[in-house]
């Protein structure tokens, strides 16, 4: 038996693409945990949708009409600024590290960036919807990873204070992994790792007391140092 309408996570999806905005909606609402209150295939209509449903949570991809350019990152930003409850899940069909600049660049509290292939990881999509509900951030593991070895070249970047196991460390973080699931995953100890973590975070200039959510604010600080998106 689903649970009741009220106690479900309400979302809005954005997508242009009628086959993928409704097999979305369905994947979702058959887990129980998701209504989806509107489904919109332009930017406009979901700011729309948004201001009339107050949504928990909005799901949309990057490129929609009229341009097909980062629509979805630019309505993104206005529902982040016009309602900080709502979180914001953007979909991309490519790891790329520009959109990533673009879309975290005024700051990554309930915001959250994953390829379009997790639609198909209906766990992985709920945790993301989970986390910007709650006004935390999630980055794709992929786009880390491209993150990660895009700035390790640059020798400047804080990534070139780290070592190689804080960077592998840093990977994990990312992921949204504890230090216990980190340990396990390097059959490292958990001391050691809270040891690199730590450390991680000192090279970075992260206070202790911060309240952001400080392993994917880890790596959203190499993507400042690192050079302006694009045109």
């Amino acid at each position: 038996m689903s649970e009741p309408t009220s106690t479900r996570m309400r979302v809005v999806i954005a997508e242009d693409h009628y086959l993928v905005r409704e097999g979305t909606r369905r994947l979702l609402e058959d887990t129980g945990e998701v209504v989806v209150v509107a489904a919109v295939g332009t930017a406009d209509e979901l700011l729309d949708a948004v201001q009339r449903l107050r949504p928990d949570a909005v799901i949309a991809d990057i490129r929609m009409p009229p341009d097909h350019h980062t629509e979805g990152i630019t309505a993104a930003h206005a529902i982040r600024a016009g309602h900080p409850g709502i979180g914001v899940v953007v979909l991309s069909q490519h790891a790329n590290e520009q959109y990533a600049f673009a879309l975290f660049q005024h700051g990554t509290d309930g915001l959250a960036y994953l390829l379009k292939e997790r639609i198909g990881e209906l766990e992985e999509l709920l945790r993301a919807l989970r986390e910007v509900a709650a006004g935390r951030s999630v980055i794709d593991p992929r786009i880390v990873e491209v993150l990660v070895g895009s700035l390790t070249r640059t020798t400047d970047a804080p990534l070139s204070q780290l070592t190689r196991r804080e960077l592998d460390v840093l990977r994990h973080m990312a992921q949204g992994k504890n230090n216990r699931s980190i340990a396990e995953s390097l059959s490292l100890s958990e001391s050691t790792i809270e040891k690199h973590v730590n450390s991680t975070f000192a090279k970075l200039g992260l206070a202790e007391e911060t309240q952001l959510h400080r392993r994917v604010t880890a790596v959203l600080t190499y993507l400042r140092s690192g050079p302006e998106p694009g045109p």
